[in-house]
């Protein structure tokens, strides 16, 4: 969340472009996995796995790497996972 997420959700505010981006990755993710804290967490952590390898760095664009973990971003704040005050 510190790294993009905190940053892109504000985006979000006032760029409706940008909510539909996140919406349709949002989408993809309604329709792959589970949205479980456990499922949701553990995709997360296999995307940013891969991402590493191949040596992707967060630009500040919304590119599709960005706005996917934009959208679990938002995923996990909406089914209220980071109520508790942890880092995602």
């Amino acid at each position: 969340m510190s790294a993009l997420g905190d940053d892109q959700l504000a985006r979000m505010d006032g760029d409706p472009g940008l909510v539909a981006a996140v919406d349709q990755h949002a989408a993809v993710l309604r329709d792959a996995i589970p949205l479980d804290r456990e499922t949701l967490g553990d995709y997360l952590l296999g995307f940013l796995d891969e991402l590493r390898y191949r040596g992707w760095i967060f630009n500040g664009e919304p590119d599709a790497a960005a706005l996917r973990l934009t959208a679990v971003c938002w995923l996990a704040r909406e089914l209220g996972y980071l109520s508790d005050g942890l880092p995602a």
